[in-house]
């Protein structure tokens, strides 16, 4: 998928969901768990309820990893329902060395056709250049994330002592400075935890043109408004990923109808920020 072509889904669906289906048998509503492919099922009433929603579906792989063949089976069934026009992620969190990300862009971008993929940057270049290499794909890296343990590394302040003018910076910011380098605002993104809306300012000012992959909105506590108000660019440059608060809104037969609500609700309040934003 082209850039122009994930601006004109949210210009049209005045938009910039990411809905989550990292689907969990043992969460899914009781009456589909006997069903003989229950995650395909599941995910399939998902997106009928909420595809005009959204602008893209991510799938976090490790959900479907740890089920083995029928997991895969249920993935690849996923990604084949999935509407053309949505944009759909592999977070898969991928990075090793050269040969072996190539596989892993053959595995996602080819076999599986999936337009995205996340990356773990940790390894250097040569283990994220395979993902760049593919046209009309993405590569999104992750910058800043969400959970507990960012502090460990990605907080940490570095001195460069090679130049009297260079300050401080976190190594989340270094990493995301050096990346930006490899790819362009129309095949490289960022992970950036919702958890951590009061440094996306920051973050703009390094990267004012890529798209931000946002989790961390609904269930772990991230503010949309927060997000949008830091993240947004000319071209919102925003995609805002709800997984639980969607996709187990309910745990009866009405689960569908109760994600599309929540679905909803996140398109409505996005869509008065990307008016606000002049983004039409």
């Amino acid at each position: 998928m082209t850039r122009q072509q994930l601006l004109q889904q949210i210009q049209d669906k005045k938009s910039y969901l990411c809905v989550g289906l990292d689907t969990d048998l043992t969460k899914i509503p009781k009456h589909l768990q006997s069903h003989p492919d229950a995650i395909f099922e599941f995910n399939k009433q998902i997106i009928d309820a909420t595809q005009d929603l959204c602008v893209s579906y991510k799938i976090n792989t490790a959900f479907y990893e740890a089920m083995g063949l029928k997991g895969w089976e249920a993935m690849q069934k996923t990604v084949d329902y999935i509407p053309a026009e949505q944009f759909t992620i592999a977070d898969a969190k991928r990075g090793d060395i050269g040969n072996t990300s190539t596989q892993y862009a053959r595995a996602f971008f080819e076999a599986m056709n999936f337009d995205a993929i996340t990356v773990a940057p940790y390894m250097g270049e040569d283990s994220v250049r395979p993902f760049l290499e593919y046209e009309n794909k993405w590569t999104i890296v992750l910058g800043l994330t969400s959970n507990k343990g960012s502090d460990d590394f990605q907080q940490l302040i570095l001195n460069d002592s090679s130049t009297e003018k260079s300050k401080p910076m976190a190594l989340y910011q270094r990493v995301i400075e050096k990346i930006a380098g490899w790819g362009t605002p129309g095949n490289l993104m960022f992970v950036t935890g919702a958890t951590k809306a009061s440094d996306f300012e920051g973050i703009r000012k390094i990267i004012p043109d890529n798209f931000l992959l946002v989790p961390g909105v609904g269930a772990q506590g991230g503010s949309l408004k927060d997000v949008s108000k830091y993240g947004l660019n000319k071209d919102c440059g925003l995609l805002v990923n709800a997984s639980r608060a969607i996709i187990y809104a309910s745990e009866k037969e009405d689960f569908a109808a109760k994600a599309r609500l929540v679905a909803q609700e996140y398109q409505q309040e996005m869509s008065g920020y990307l008016m606000d934003n002049s983004i039409n």
